[in-house]
Order: structure tokens, then sequence, then C-alpha cells
């Protein structure tokens, strides 16, 4: 998927004061259910995020004309930030986003609305239309969506209540649609060829539901039910061979729909589910697709998920995190389908992070990854109403795919290391910039969220 490189200028503007690069703005299809499994330390305004939406168009808004400063960014109605973003798949883009926040008395950050207009060398001019709500601890939701002239078309909406899990049940449910003609493929395997490279658009559709019973804050089994849809056809790059041009064999090739069930156990016992300090977060998953029920292949999917989270002081934290995933399909998985490592987020079977190389590099049926971070407040002020908090992060990452369940982790492994930059604006918001050194070079990654 789609990964956009924001200028270093742009971080201190918008990310570590609003963090509005949105996972949708990354256009990452990819999903984490039950992420959120453990409530904030402090809630946010009771204040629904629709009203928080009406609010912008309010004449109170624009009050703001007889306190503007141009030297005092606290009176400025909206964040201006310039966009200047490099990126392996798409190439370079240039553009203007606007941000306007709302908070409450706490200086919390209750909702952002963050459109924007760029031009890409390749896809051509576009926009993107981004809202999220934060209107309690509890409920969470966003709307996103965007287009460009070249094929490019997306929309992403989710709404996640019960997060604090102090009833009986949680929920989550999403629709994703997505046309993305800037996707790599480079073959199947730990030891794919970088020369290998092909370009294709994906076409993909899906509908998600979560549903989560909580036996205490702590505790939680749940069930994912996600319904897709999912095609191949020509990419927006001529300077890359097509996909079946050089793969033409490649199971999948003609795409497919998959009707995916997977039950989690999970305990997380994390201070905070955005921003978190101490704790951990372990969980076990095993899913399911079948032709009996409406998919166009087969295959089980079993794997298990750590996370720590260590603080030694005010400023420091370490964090670890390792992920392993069994397919034993053989032969029958689709690509598109397999596990896959490469790229920012961790998003269980569906993408696995190593920063050193772009999304889903590495595909295969099997996987294992180790992540470590050291994150580092330097830099505390208030800005545009809220209080931001900037700061580093060294990184280090470690992994591999396997064809044969009986494939060794330790061997022939891939190791990345890198600095991250993060904007953070308690008690939920987490934007950031990663930049990771692989064995391909340089990558850049931005969004929101930890990737961890």
């Amino acid at each position: 998927m789609t990964r956009k490189t924001v200028a270093f200028l742009a971080l201190l503007a918008v990310l570590a004061f609003s963090a509005v690069r949105t996972r949708a703005a990354t256009n990452n299809s990819s999903y984490n259910p039950n992420e959120h499994l453990q409530a904030p330390s402090q809630a946010a305004s009771s204040q629904s995020g629709f009203n928080g939406f009406a609010n912008l168009l309010h004449p109170d808004q624009w009050q703001w004309l007889k306190k503007f400063s141009l030297i005092d960014p606290n009176s400025w109605p909206f964040i201006p930030v310039p966009e200047v973003a490099t990126d392996p798949n798409s190439g370079t883009t240039v553009g203007m986003l606007v941000a306007f926040l709302q908070t409450n008395k706490r200086h919390e950050i209750t909702s952002i609305f963050a459109p924007d207009v760029e031009t890409n060398t390749t896809l051509g001019p576009g926009g993107t239309f981004r809202y999220l709500a934060y209107p309690s601890e509890d409920t969470q939701w966003y709307a996103v969506g965007g287009i460009q002239q070249k094929i490019a078309r997306f929309v992403d909406v989710d709404y996640q209540t019960g997060l604090t899990r102090q009833g009986r049940w949680s929920f989550e449910g999403r629709f994703y649609f997505e046309r993305d003609p800037t996707d790599r493929f480079f073959g199947v395997g730990n030891n794919s060829r970088f020369g290998n490279q092909t370009n294709y658009t994906d076409e993909e559709v899906f509908g998600l539901a979560t549903l989560g019973y909580n036996f205490n804050p702590n505790l939680q089994l749940s069930y994912t039910f996600r319904p897709r849809y999912y095609r191949i056809m020509r990419g927006a790059f001529t300077n890359l061979p097509s996909i079946s041009t050089l793969f033409p064999n490649q199971k999948g090739l003609n795409g497919g729909t998959e009707v995916l069930n997977v039950a989690m156990l999970s305990y997380d016992t994390r201070d905070s589910i955005e921003i978190p300090r101490s704790g951990g977060l372990a969980r076990v998953f095993a899913g399911f697709a079948d032709r009996a029920f409406m998919s166009s292949m087969s295959y089980t999917r079993f794997g298990a998920e750590v996370r720590r989270y260590y603080s030694l002081n005010r400023r420091i934290t370490l964090v670890g995190h390792v992920f392993v995933e069994y397919e034993p399909a053989g032969n029958e998985m689709p690509w598109w389908t397999m596990a896959s490592l490469g790229g920012e987020p961790s998003l269980l079977w569906d993408q696995q992070t190593l920063r050193g190389y772009g999304a889903g590099r590495f595909v295969d049926n099997n996987l294992a990854v180790a992540n470590f971070e050291m994150r580092t407040r330097v830099y505390e002020m208030d800005i545009f109403g809220t209080h931001g908090i900037l700061e580093l992060a060294p990184f280090f990452d470690i992994g591999r795919v396997g064809h044969s369940m009986s494939y060794d982790p330790f061997e022939d492994t891939h190791p990345v290391g890198g600095i991250g930059f993060r904007g953070i604006a308690e008690p939920f918001v987490v934007g950031y910039v990663d930049i990771g050194f692989g064995g391909e070079g340089a990558a850049v990654f931005s969004g929101i969220n930890y990737p961890f």
C-alpha cells in the first residue's frame, strides 16, 4: 500500500502537535482487530464526534479574526501544512493540508478535520477528506476518503465502542474500498529478488465486524468476520513490468473472494491504549477461510503476539514486540492473503513491521519478527490548544518469512535499524515519521499511532 514520507518541517508543524497524517493518508487497508483493549488513563470530552464536526461551522468558530496574530500559532484557526512527500511506490507528491483541531477543557484533542489538495508526479492532482473523532474514552470513529486523477480511489469508515471493556461487550465495524495503482510484488519467499519488482492495481472492498466478550477489563475473547472482494488490474507505472508479465503463473492473479473468520484471546495490562508506557499485551489467534463458506480458497492460519513496555523514567520507555504466524496451507493461498512482512504498522495477519522495506516486501506462508524501540521524550509545549510532545525513538527490527512450517526463524533474517520522530497529543493521538535502513536502502513511513 502507498506510504508517504512527510518532510521534517511538516513533522514539527503538525505531527508533533496534531498528528493528522492518518492511516487513510497512507492508503493502508490492513486492519488490526481488537487493538483498543483497555481505557486510556484520562477520558476525553463526552461531546459526540458528530456534534464536533458540526461545530466547525458554528459562528463561534470564526471569532478567531479578533484574536489572530501571525506570530502566535495558538491564535490560528487551523494549522496549514505544506506537503512534500516522496514514496518508493508512487513517486513525489506536493500539496497543502489544513488541520482543524477541537479540544476539551483539559486541552485533549476531541476531533481532527484535515482535508488536503495535492498533486503526484504519476497519479496527477487529487485530494483527501479526513475526520477523526474521539468523543469519549469508550468510543472513537473516523471517516476518510480520497481521489486522484489517475485510477487511485479510497473510502474508509470505522466505528469502535466498548474500548474501556468496563461493560460485557465491545464492538467494531468497518467499511473499506480501495483502488491503488502503486502496489508492488517481488515474488513469494524470504529471498525474493528486488530486481523482480512488478507493479499492479489492487481493487479491494471489505466489510468487517468484531465482537468481543469481556471477562474483565484485561481478558477478552473476540470473533472477527471479514468478507473481502479482491481483484488485480494493470498498475500506473510504465517503467515496471506488470505482475502478469513476470509472474504469469502466480496463484491469485485473478483475484478472489475471502470470507475470513478469526477467534482471538487477548490479555492486556497496558496503562493506555494509544500511548502505553507500562504493562503489556499478549494475544493468540486462529482463523480460517473455506470454499464451503463462500471463499474462493480454503486455508487456516494461527499465531501469537506479545508487546511489552518498560518506563525507565519520565522520559524514556523501552518497548519490545514479537509476532509469529503459521499458515499450514501449502500452495493453496494466493499471495495477497499470505503472511506479509514490510512497512510500518503491526497489523496481525495483514502486515508486520519491518521498517527498512516497503509494505508487503516479503510474503509467504509463515512469518516471525521482533521489534525494539527506545521512545524518548525530548521536548514539550502547549500549542494549538493542546499539549504537544516531541519524541525520538531509535529502533531495531529483525524478521523473515518462510514457506515450510519447519523453517528456522533465526536463520537468513532481514535486520533493520533506524530512527523515529513522533508527535504526541495526549491522551489519544500519536503522529510519526520513521526512517529505516535495511538491505535495500532507506525507507520512510508516516502516519498515526505507534507501530506496536
